[in-house]
């Protein structure tokens, strides 16, 4: 291999690596981008993963996990869980927020239930994206109910 092949992959390399939060167990936090962030969240919360939707949780500071106490974190993951429970999701757009925020619009299915919600996700430290805020209002119902609620909205 040529030396100019190998200083051109060295290279890319260190782009693609640049400073990135990383979590106590050595994994980075955080996501590529906010759609992937949100997606992230999502899948944790049908696994019941609070650990997994607190490494995409967080604030332009980086994870809640390093911003919040433990215990509190966690009742905040568990009820988020509660609300944001679904059968399937699918992503209807992504615009810009106010405030450095990205805003992506997910639709959100449980049971004969059809719901629109919004994420609000923001850039932290190395370039990563965490969800920082959602609109809870508008899967209130999917918490505690099995899905015989009232369709569309």
């Amino acid at each position: 291999m040529s030396f100019r092949r190998v200083a051109g992959l060295v290279f890319l390399a260190a782009c693609a690596s640049g400073p990135q939060t990383v979590r106590n167990d050595g994994s980075v936090t955080g996501a590529a981008a906010p759609k992937l962030a949100v997606d992230m969240f999502l899948k944790a919360v049908n696994e019941k993963d609070i650990q997994a939707m607190g490494t995409v949780f967080g604030t332009k500071e980086g994870p809640a996990r390093q911003t919040l106490d433990r215990t509190e974190l966690e009742k905040r993951l568990i009820i988020l869980a509660c609300y944001f429970n679904h059968d399937s999701a699918r992503t209807l757009g992504e615009d810009r927020g106010t405030q450095d925020h990205r805003e992506v619009r997910v639709e959100l299915k449980k049971g004969n239930m059809t719901r629109q919600t919004t994420f609000y996700t923001i850039q932290g430290p190395g370039r990563r994206w965490y969800v920082d805020n959602m609109d809870i209002a508008s899967v209130r119902d999917f918490c505690g109910n099995p899905g015989t609620g009232r369709t569309g909205r």
